[in-house]
Formats: C-alpha cells, structure tokens, sequence
C-alpha cells in the first residue's frame, strides 16, 4: 500500500501543485478543501490521471472540532498516512488599530496557526510516525506589514515549527518551508510580483516547482527536524522591506 500524504488547501494554488507534486512521488493523495469543491474535484482528476489514489475531504479550519475530525477521517481512508502538509491559510489586509482587528486576529489564528496545532497534534496520535510540512511565509522575519493578524499567525506557525519538532521527536519530523515571491495573492498580478523583486538580493520572484522540490526534499531527507527553509530569493535577509 502506498504511503499517503494529507495536503490542506490542496484543491488550488500552492497547494495544489505540492499535490501534484507528491502524486507524482507516489503519494496517495488525501486532499483537503473548504468552499473550492469544483477545483477539489479538478486536481483530484489531475492526480488520478497520474495513477494515484486521491480522495477529497471538505473541512471548515475555522470550526475546532471539524479540525479534530478531519485526520480521523482521513485515516479511516488511507491507513498509510505518514505525511502531513499544513499549506491552507486565509490572507487579509488589517491594521491593529482598526475596530475589526480583533474578529481578524481570531479568523487568521483560528485557520493559520490553530488548525495546523490541531491537525499536527492529531496526525502524532494517530500516525505515530511520519513526517509533517508546515507553509509559513517569507515575511516572518519583519516586522513591517499591511497584514498584521496574518504575519502573526505566521510566526506562531514558525515556533509552533520547532517546538513540535523536540516533542513529536524522533517518530514524527517536523519542518517548514517559507515562500517569498511565488504566486501574487487574490486581486495582484505577475507584474506586481516583479516589482517586488527587483527589492530582493536574487531580484526575481520564484516558482511553485521551486516550493514542491523544497516539499521532496523535506519529505526523502530522514536526518532534518525543526528546519525552516526561505525559498524567497534571499528576502528574508533584508531588515526592511520596500514595497
């Protein structure tokens, strides 16, 4: 029986492609969506088309016991589960004075780092051994930003990162992958991209492939824990951003 890989978000962007990618690996695919069923069942199709087992699973992050249930169900399905990508997040411009930014601490919290604790600490339970991938952000190293609750979120990921790493250790891996410049957010284009990176020491934006070969790499190297890796053209290195 394959091995499988359980990818939140996986129905669109990022996610997707590291569904794909894994498939390609020779993962069976438990792929994880909330409101995109259509491109759920799309890249289902997709995976499918390579061979590989995929099923779909709808789940709200946002509801806490959804989140408790959601690895269960998966390993009802694909007793193989030894791989867990925490890629879905949500995304939204605040700013910690507005009257809203409480309501958007708790959605960003809620979905970007209370969700991942969740389904991490289940998949050690239930899995007791595999290996386990969070989707942070680049950004995490700065503290300047037009997305406050999301960059925090971000950086409880991060710690949650290695703090997980010493307590699942040694039967559960845990790493991190931190994009940069990789796919513009909802209502940007490429161009926006590009004159973001021009900023950057590499001064040009990535790819998804660069992200999925960083996810084969974490997932093959049995020797790496804790690790966050920048696939960000060397953005984070920078003290101050320019937009």
């Amino acid at each position: 029986m394959p091995a499988a890989a359980l990818v939140t978000g996986g129905s669109k962007r990022i996610g997707k492609e590291i569904a794909l990618a894994l498939a390609s690996m020779g993962y069976a695919i438990a792929l994880h969506y909330n409101q995109s069923k259509e491109d759920a069942k799309k890249t289902a199709t997709q995976i499918k088309a390579k061979g590989r087992s995929c099923e779909i699973f709808q789940c709200d992050l946002s509801n806490e016991n959804e989140t408790r249930l959601l690895v269960t169900n998966v390993k009802k399905r694909f007793s193989n589960l030894n791989l867990l990508i925490n890629s879905a997040s949500i995304f939204e411009s605040s700013k910690l004075a507005s009257p809203n930014t409480i309501h958007s601490l708790s959605r960003h919290f809620a979905v970007n780092f209370k969700a991942p604790y969740i389904l991490s600490c289940e998949f050690y339970r239930l899995c007791k051994k595999g290996s386990i991938i969070n989707l942070l952000d680049a950004n995490i190293t700065k503290n300047k930003t037009g997305y406050p609750e999301y960059l925090l979120s971000k950086k409880a990921l991060a710690d949650f990162t290695r703090v997980a790493a010493v307590e699942f250790a040694p039967y559960i891996r845990v790493n991190a992958i931190a994009p940069g410049l990789i796919l513009p957010p909802e209502g940007k284009t490429n161009a926006y991209l590009n004159r973001l990176a021009k900023n950057i020491p590499l001064k040009t934006r990535g790819s998804t492939a660069q992200i999925t070969s960083t996810v084969k790499f974490l997932a093959e190297n049995q020797y790496l824990t804790g690790q966050i890796i920048f696939v960000d053209g060397g953005a984070h290195l920078l003290n101050a951003e320019k937009a």
